[in-house]
C-alpha cells in the first residue's frame, strides 16, 4: 500500500503550551491552601477539552497504521474525558462568584446551568459530549482506570 511522503509539519506548539502551563503553575499557584476559582476550573476544562481533541485526531490517524499505539491513544483520550467530567463537576461545586457561597446540595444534584458566564463551561462540555458519545461506549466512559487493564 503506497503512502504519500510525509509533509513538513508546522512548528510544534505543544511544547510551548506545556511550558505555559508550567509557568502558570509557578507564578499563579498560591502556597497557602486555597480552593481553585471557577475561572481557573473553566480554563482547565477548556484546556482538557482541547487536549482531548488533539488526542482524538492523533488516535484517528494512528490506529489504521499502528493498532497498538492507536489503542493506547484512544485509552488516553477516554481518561482525558473522564478528567474533563470531573472538572465540570468541580466547577459547579466551587463557590459562587461574588458571594463566595457554596452551592446547595440540591443545586449540585440538579446539575442545572447557572446562566452566563457560567453557562460557557456547560456549552463546551455538552458540545464535546455529543462527540464523545459517538466515539465511546458507556462501558468505556465509566470504566475506572486501575492500571491492571490492557492499557
Amino acid at each position: 500500500m503506497p503512502t504519500e511522503p510525509p509533509h513538513e509539519p508546522a512548528p510544534d506548539f505543544v511544547p510551548f503550551a506545556t511550558a505555559a502551563l508550567d509557568f502558570h503553575r509557578a507564578i499563579n499557584m498560591p502556597v497557602a491552601p486555597v480552593a481553585a476559582s471557577r475561572v481557573e476550573l473553566d480554563s482547565l476544562h477548556a484546556h482538557l477539552v482541547a487536549l482531548y481533541g488533539l488526542l482524538d485526531a492523533h488516535a484517528a490517524r494512528t490506529t489504521p497504521v499502528a493498532a497498538a499505539e492507536g489503542d493506547r491513544l484512544r485509552a488516553c483520550r477516554t481518561r482525558l474525558w473522564q478528567a474533563a467530567e470531573h472538572l465540570h463537576a468541580a466547577f459547579h461545586a466551587a463557590p459562587q462568584p461574588g458571594t463566595g457561597r457554596l452551592p446547595t446540595r440540591e443545586a449540585c444534584r440538579a446539575q442545572l446551568p447557572e446562566g452566563a458566564p457560567e453557562l460557557t463551561v456547560c456549552q463546551r462540555h455538552l458540545a464535546t459530549t455529543a462527540r464523545v458519545r459517538r466515539d465511546h461506549t458507556p462501558a468505556d466512559l465509566r470504566d475506572p482506570f486501575t492500571g491492571l487493564t490492557r492499557h
